[in-house]
């Protein structure tokens, strides 16, 4: 069995003039959330092998808060996970999937979009909460009885998914 962990980045601030929408760093209800949801994610055993986390600065700036709460794991970051779809995010975590748990930090809609892809079938609730959108930190937590390098459509478990309005 391996967990897949999906969370999209906390909420960011407005570009500045002459900003690119890629520095946009975290607002102050965005780096409390994020801290939130290491702090979620530690009292409920969802310790990653792995991490995958978005080049973007609120994506990087979400796993500081994170890791902060808890336990990362091994980090690698990619441009990809802010450029790519969400068949880009699957085959990104195939290729590493040798872990038993992995973490993506990315961006949505890719990640709400993976999420649902995946999801075969799930937790009653957290299914309806999914789907009403994927908010800022949201984290999705996909179970599959196979390796992660064999992530498919359809072929995991939506276990739990939570916010931190919910928290």
């Amino acid at each position: 069995m391996s967990r897949l962990y999906l969370l999209r980045h906390a909420k960011a601030g407005w570009a500045l003039p002459g900003m690119r929408d890629f520095d946009r760093p975290l607002d102050a209800s965005g780096r409390a959330d994020a801290e939130i949801m290491g702090t979620a994610m530690r009292s409920r055993g969802y310790v990653p092998d792995l991490t995958l986390c978005s080049n973007a600065k609120r994506a990087k700036e979400t796993l500081e808060g994170l890791a902060g709460q808890t336990d990362t794991g091994k980090v690698l970051f990619f441009d990809t996970l802010y450029s790519e779809d969400a068949a880009g995010y699957l085959r990104l975590i195939q290729e590493h999937g040798g872990s038993s748990s992995l973490l993506v930090i990315g961006h949505n809609p890719m990640t709400e979009d993976l999420a649902m892809a995946v999801s075969g079938d799930g937790d009653e609730t957290a299914r309806a909460m999914l789907n009403h959108g994927f908010p800022t930190s949201g984290l999705a937590v996909v179970r599959f009885l196979d390796d992660l390098a064999k992530a498919s459509q359809h072929a995991g478990y939506l276990e739990a998914f939570l916010t931190p309005a919910d928290l």
